[in-house]
């Protein structure tokens, strides 16, 4: 027996303080006409085109998909905005000359930002959805009121169906390549980047977001370097339309003007490659500016999602974040607004500012907004916003501002002032550094407040010495230095498949006995999309799955309206009672959540309620391939139009966006701020996906925010609900889904089961948790992650180990200390191979007293996809705190080819006490693994009464 396990440069760079400059590296910026940092920061100070001039949208930027090894089978599945935040990332990456410098690909994050569906998410649902258009079709051409043959009207749904897969696109690989999460690990592949990769959400502050996570990733020295990409584009009418609905779009955006009616919806790529600044000055690198001070804060308001008006909110996270690096208000020349062209919006902000900055002289602030040119590019708002004021500090020079035509100016308070044309960026000798700060917000209720400072390379040159302590601390074992402090679980909740609560969860488990069985007709519609024993892009070969039962009426205590709860998305639903079993498990005694906070939810980044939205909106496009069925040319125009009328009436589209909760109920980040703002949370929301791995990776940013200092306490989890046709279609095209039901580790496994689940953790950091009296339920002690940087699907044991390696770093123990796996556990012979090759490399050791056993919940409530990993830490966590081994369910014949006896380990087949000596806290680990070569694996320890 022989660990490959080294504390050496598991953790890497010491930990830095929260106020060490951040040195952006690398620019890349795609929007309409522009292509380049050069070409972005010409368009800000020339003359715009004249109105109907130049390119109006992304569609003429053109991507050699050749470049980046895409196997041809599956460029196919690619949507548009991956392959344009792979070019984003290629041209950031030559632009920050990092090809002549290679980066330290294991420590190298890569960070995606989205909102709203992508193109080929549209088009798998809008086909599957088809189906059932298909068979109204054919139901209403054989009704009374037409008339038609059986026959005819059997061989113009066939035909359709046909229709439909050829123009709407299929592949095997469509659930694979329309994810998210894809689109960070496409990244990592084509550069071989094996750091973090994740991809998340939070309306239009989704890039704010982005960068406070890789400010958090840099300074707590997880990172040595992190690709931030995040993008806009219009894939479909649904986010048109749900932003008109709230009364937000207009013809153009108008940022400072007082009587803004909102803003012209804008498309966008961009991508930072950044750097702490003492690794720049090292490497060489060419230092754009600096980000010095970032403050995320959040209004929890209950009610439809909107722009936060309070003044001072705004003037708090402006404060925070010059507090944060101890910049007074009056060192700030620059600042970059949001000016989304909402008036009360604008007056706010405004407002905010002017009490923020009310010792600086008349007119020394200039101000500015990025929208005038832009538009709002909504998830990419904030990233663009930043490039600005970084473009402005490196060529010291103030851009000018576009006059709000038609309508009254600005008047922004008597220290700012626009400017009509760009001018040198004057600064009086001794006045230190050039400084620009960088203002957002977003309709979840989220503020934005970023400071960033120009940079001297003769100034820092002396800095240039100061790496020498960072690479002397990484060559160092990460044991000779002290653990980081653990992080407490101080509240838990979750729902899986029949289980309505965590306790429920806890008592399924030890019964033996799955909860898998056949979908029920309201979920899988056999007629139209079972087909068993056959591979196929339209059917599903298997029906069973663990579907949880959705809440109909919102958690008690939450005043919500009817005609909202009914437009929120299921996992919304879920998720909101999930939060509220937790929050009431507390108790009245426990200490209110006080302070700044976070609330990160794992899940798909396109929820099905947006999905089911925009088929319905793409009507049209089915009714178009109707009209070309050659078993319907006899029928002549009136005819036709009179079918379509039968066919509408039966098939009963999904409505479109008709008020302003629609965008609410279908945002992915909108499932952590309904969290946030029904319980009156100020806590950020935010929505993480890393595909299967999405709630350990929810798991990981809350951490980092933790350790950061940047929040004082952090819901996070996921939650997903595959139990549904089109994930069980897209699923089984691939052959990822088992013929009869998972079996994780046993001879017989064939793939994975479905299931529907969720579950959140409330975390502190572990003295807080202490102070406020806390019921402490066990401790998170590690956290690591990796990407493979190889395949999308296949699974690799090296990716696996070094997730595991970076999170015993953390820990402060050994493996040889941990009784206890939580496996991913996907239940096919290779992946659990694989997974236990991989456990055997890092967890063998002769000095283990008892075997380690290995367990996997999907094995009762199947695969929660999303949710998996929340699902792997509650149950070992309730393994922590009852003293009891679970068992797995299903296993008859544990497979042969498992390097179980390398360990030693064993899977369990029945519960049984976990027996711990004296004084010796019980340990686990959790693996999650997710496609795109995505790992990562947590470590978690019982809490004992008394001092750790």
């Amino acid at each position: 027996m022989h660990s490959e396990f080294d504390a050496r440069g598991a953790v890497g760079t010491a930990r830095a303080p929260q106020d060490e400059p951040i040195a952006i590296v690398g620019i890349a910026a795609l929007y309409p006409g522009v292509r380049g940092a050069d070409a972005f920061w010409r368009s800000l100070t020339e003359p715009p085109p004249p109105p109907g001039a130049g390119a109006p949208s992304l569609a003429d930027i053109e991507v050699d998909v050749a470049q980046f090894g895409i196997p041809p089978a599956q460029a196919g599945a690619l949507t548009q905005m991956q392959l344009l935040m792979l070019e984003a990332a290629r041209e950031c990456l030559e632009d920050a000359k990092a090809g002549d410098r290679t980066l330290q690909a294991e420590r190298t994050d890569v960070v995606a930002g989205v909102c709203a569906g992508l193109d080929r998410q549209y088009a798998n649902a809008l086909r599957v959805e088809s189906s059932r258009y298909a068979r109204e079709l054919e139901r209403a051409m054989t009704a009374p009121e037409f008339g038609g043959s059986a026959r005819t009207a059997a061989q113009a749904a066939d035909e359709l169906r046909t229709a439909l897969v050829r123009r709407l696109g299929a592949s095997p690989h469509d659930r694979v390549g329309e994810m998210a999460s894809t689109i960070p690990a496409r990244i990592a592949g084509a550069f071989k980047l094996r750091g973090r990769t994740l991809a998340l959400e939070s309306a239009d502050a989704t890039s704010f977001l982005a960068l406070a996570h890789a400010l958090d990733s840099l300074r707590g020295g997880l990172s040595e370097a992190v690709l931030v990409v995040t993008g806009q584009r219009e894939e479909g009418p649904f986010l048109r339309a749900a932003l008109a609905a709230k009364g937000l779009i207009a013809a153009q955006t108008r940022p400072f003007a007082a009587d803004g009616d909102g803003f012209a919806l804008g498309e966008g790529v961009g991508a930072l490659l950044l750097k702490r600044l003492p690794s720049a000055v090292r490497d060489g690198d060419r230092v754009y500016a600096t980000v010095r001070g970032c403050a995320v804060r959040h209004e929890g308001r209950p009610g439809v999602f909107r722009y936060s008006t309070s003044v001072e909110r705004r003037a708090g996270a402006a404060r925070a974040a010059l507090d944060s690096c101890g910049a007074s208000p009056e060192s700030v020349g620059y600042v970059e607004c949001g000016g989304y062209g909402v008036a009360h919006e604008t007056r706010a902000e405004l407002d905010a500012l002017a009490a923020v900055y009310a010792g600086a002289g008349p007119g020394t602030v200039v101000v500015g907004s990025v929208r005038d040119r832009l538009g709002h590019t909504f998830a990419n708002a904030g990233l663009a916003s930043v490039t600005k004021a970084a473009l402005a500090l490196y060529h010291r020079r103030l851009p000018a501002q576009l006059p709000p035509e038609p309508g009254p100016g600005p008047e922004p308070g008597p220290a700012f002032r626009t400017l009509p044309e760009p001018r040198k960026w004057l600064r009086e000798a001794g006045a230190g550094p050039r400084r620009a700060a960088v203002s957002g917000a977003s309709l979840t209720g989220t503020l934005c407040h970023l400071i960033l400072e120009e940079h001297d390379p003769d100034a820092a040159a002396p800095a240039a010495e100061r790496p020498r302590t960072a690479r002397v601390s990484a060559a160092l074992p990460a044991t000779l230095s002290a653990a980081p402090e653990p992080i407490a679980i101080v509240g838990y909740g979750g729902r899986f498949g029949d289980a309505p609560d965590a306790d429920a969860f806890r008592a399924a488990m030890l019964t033996g006995e799955d909860r898998i069985g056949p979908l029920p007709e309201s979920l899988l519609d056999r007629e139209l999309y079972y087909e068993p024993g056959k591979l196929s892009l339209t059917r599903s070969y298997t029906d069973q799955g663990s579907p949880l039962e959705v809440p109909e009426q919102p958690p008690e205590g939450l005043r919500i309206p009817p005609r909202r709860w009914a437009v929120m998305d299921a996992a919304q639903r879920v998720a909101l009672s999930v939060a509220g079993e937790l929050l009431a498990r507390r108790g009245p005694a426990a200490a209110a959540l006080r302070g700044p906070g976070l609330v990160a939810t794992g899940t798909n980044l396109s929820l099905a309620r947006e999905r089911r939205a925009a088929a319905g909106l793409a009507l049209g496009e089915v009714e178009s391939a109707v009209g070309g069925l050659a078993a319907l040319g006899r029928l002549d125009p009136t005819e036709t139009a009179t079918l379509l009328d039968l066919v509408r009436e039966r098939y009963a589209p999904e409505p479109g966006p008709r008020g302003p909760e629609d965008l609410d109920g279908a945002l992915a980040g909108g499932v952590a701020a309904v969290i946030a703002n029904e319980y009156g949370l100020d806590a950020v929301p935010l929505g993480i996906e890393a595909a299967c791995a999405s709630s350990l990776a929810a798991l990981d940013v809350a951490v980092g925010r933790l350790r950061s200092g940047s929040v004082d306490y952090a819901l996070a989890g996921g939650v997903e609900l595959p139990c549904n046709a089109r994930d069980m279609v897209l699923c089984s095209a691939l052959g990822l889904l088992s013929h009869g039901r998972i079996t994780p580790f046993d001879a017989a496994a064939d793939g994975f089961t479905p299931g529907d689940g969720c579950a959140l953790f409330l975390l502190k950091r572990y003295a807080d948790a202490r102070r406020d009296g806390d019921a402490i339920h066990g401790l998170l002690c590690g956290i690591g992650a990796s990407n493979d940087a190889k395949s999308l699907i296949a699974p690799d044991a090296d990716g696996q180990v070094r997730a595991m390696r970076q999170a015993f770093g953390q820990a402060g123990f050994d493996p040889a200390d941990v009784g206890y796996l939580e496996a991913h556990g996907t239940g096919t012979r290779v992946g659990d191979r694989v997974e236990i090759a991989a456990v055997a490399r890092v967890y063998a050791s002769p000095h283990r007293r008892r075997p380690l056993e290995i367990g996997s919940a999907k094995s009762f409530f199947g695969h929660t996809f999303a949710a998996a990993g929340a699902a792997g830490l509650l149950r070992a966590l309730h393994a922590l705190r009852t003293g009891v081994l679970p068992a797995n369910a299903g296993l008859t014949t544990v497979n042969p080819e498992l390097e179980l006896d390398r360990v030693p380990a064993r899977v369990s087949t029945a519960s049984r006490p976990w027996e711990s000596a004296p004084g010796r806290p019980r340990r686990a680990g959790v693996s999650s693994f997710g496609t795109g070569g995505i790992n990562y694996h947590v470590l978690i320890e019982e809490h004992l009464d008394g001092p750790r």
